[in-house]
C-alpha cells in the first residue's frame, strides 16, 4: 500500500471534522465534488470506506473516526513545527480575519488594533461587522468575536472583557417629559426603542434584581438592528434604550442621555474571541490572540 498524500489526509480530516463536504470544501478552496473524488481515492488507497455517505450528510465509519483520532494531532504538531520556524522569517507578517457584531468590532479597533500594529506592522486586520452568529470556518475567517454564551462548544475561546452590563439608556428631555422609571413594569407606559435580531425576531429585554428575574417585551415608534443606532435614537428623545453599555458609553459621557433602572441590570457575559481548535493556529493570529489576552488581563 503506497502511502496517501498530506494534502489528501488533510482533507479527510477536515471533511470528517465539518462532516458535510460542502464546508470542507468552503475552508479548503476546492469544489465539492473534487473532494468526494478525492476521498473515495483515499479509501480506495487504504482498501476500507472512511466515511458513511448520504444525499444529506458525511459521518466517520468506525475506521473513519479511529483515522481521524490520530491524524487530528498529528497534523496540529505538523502544524506547530511549521509555525516554531516562521519567525526566523525576520518578523510576523500575515492577514488575519475577523467576524464580529458591531460593538464588539468596536472593541476590537479600540484596544487591540492600535497594539498589535505598534508591535506587528506587517499583520494585517481585515474585520467583517456582521450581527448574526455564523460558521467562521466556512465563512473564511480566522476567528470570530460573540458574547461567551454563543459561541460553538467546538471553539478555543479567548476572553476579550470582563462580564459586560446591559444598560437602559434616554434622553434628558425625553425623561423630562415621559418621566422617570424606576421598575421595569414602567417601561410598559413608555416609547422603547426595539432592537431586531439578525434572526428577524424582536430582543426581549431582560432585568433582574434580589433574585427577581423580569422580561419586557417592549413597544415603541422606532425599531432597529444596531446598537449604535439605538443609542443615536434615544439621544434625539425618540424614548428608552437597551443596549450594551460600550455602545452608550460615549453618549453618556456626554451627558446626551441618562441611565435609568440601573439596579435592575447587572453584568452578565464577556465578550471573548474564538477560533477553531482543530488546527494550529497561524503565527498572524497567534499575535492577535497575544495581545486580546493583554488587553483582557489589563482590564481586569
Amino acid at each position: 500500500m503506497s502511502r496517501p498524500s498530506l494534502n489528501d489526509l488533510t482533507a479527510f480530516v477536515v471533511v470528517a471534522t465539518h462532516r458535510s463536504f460542502r464546508r470542507a470544501a468552503d475552508e479548503l478552496g476546492a469544489a465539492p465534488s473534487t473532494l468526494s473524488h478525492t476521498m473515495r481515492a483515499l479509501e480506495t488507497r487504504l482498501g476500507m470506506r472512511l466515511l458513511h455517505r448520504t444525499t444529506r450528510s458525511v459521518s466517520p465509519t468506525e475506521a473513519g473516526f479511529q483515522l481521524l483520532g490520530r491524524l487530528q494531532p498529528a497534523l496540529a504538531a505538523l502544524d506547530e513545527a511549521l509555525e516554531s520556524v516562521a519567525g526566523f522569517r525576520g518578523g510576523v507578517a500575515g492577514a488575519v480575519r475577523i467576524n464580529a457584531p458591531r460593538v464588539a468590532a468596536a472593541l476590537i479597533v479600540r484596544d487591540v488594533l492600535p497594539r498589535l500594529s505598534q508591535r506587528h506592522p506587517d499583520v494585517t486586520v481585515d474585520v467583517v461587522v456582521d450581527g448574526e452568529l455564523i460558521d467562521i470556518v466556512a465563512g473564511g475567517f480566522d476567528a470570530g468575536v460573540r458574547l461567551v454564551g454563543s459561541i460553538p462548544r467546538d471553539m478555543i475561546v479567548v476572553p476579550l472583557t470582563r462580564p459586560l452590563r446591559f444598560v437602559c439608556v434616554a434622553s434628558p428631555d425625553y425623561l423630562d417629559r415621559a418621566g422617570m422609571p424606576t421598575t421595569p413594569d414602567d417601561l410598559r407606559a413608555h416609547r422603547c426603542i426595539g432592537h431586531r435580531l439578525p434572526s428577524g425576531r424582536l430582543y426581549r429585554w431582560e432585568f433582574e434584581r434580589d433574585g427577581q428575574v423580569m422580561t419586557i417585551d417592549t413597544a415603541g415608534a422606532v425599531t432597529l438592528d444596531d446598537e449604535d443606532l439605538m443609542v443615536d435614537a434615544a439621544i434625539e428623545g425618540l424614548g428608552v434604550a437597551y443596549v450594551a453599555e460600550p455602545a452608550a458609553a460615549g453618549a453618556l459621557a456626554a451627558g446626551q442621555v441618562r441611565e435609568v433602572l440601573s439596579p435592575w441590570l447587572s453584568a452578565t457575559e464577556a465578550v471573548a474571541v474564538y477560533y477553531p481548535g482543530h488546527r494550529a493556529a497561524p503565527l498572524a493570529l497567534r499575535a492577535f490572540l497575544d495581545v486580546v489576552r493583554e488587553v483582557s488581563k489589563a482590564g481586569r
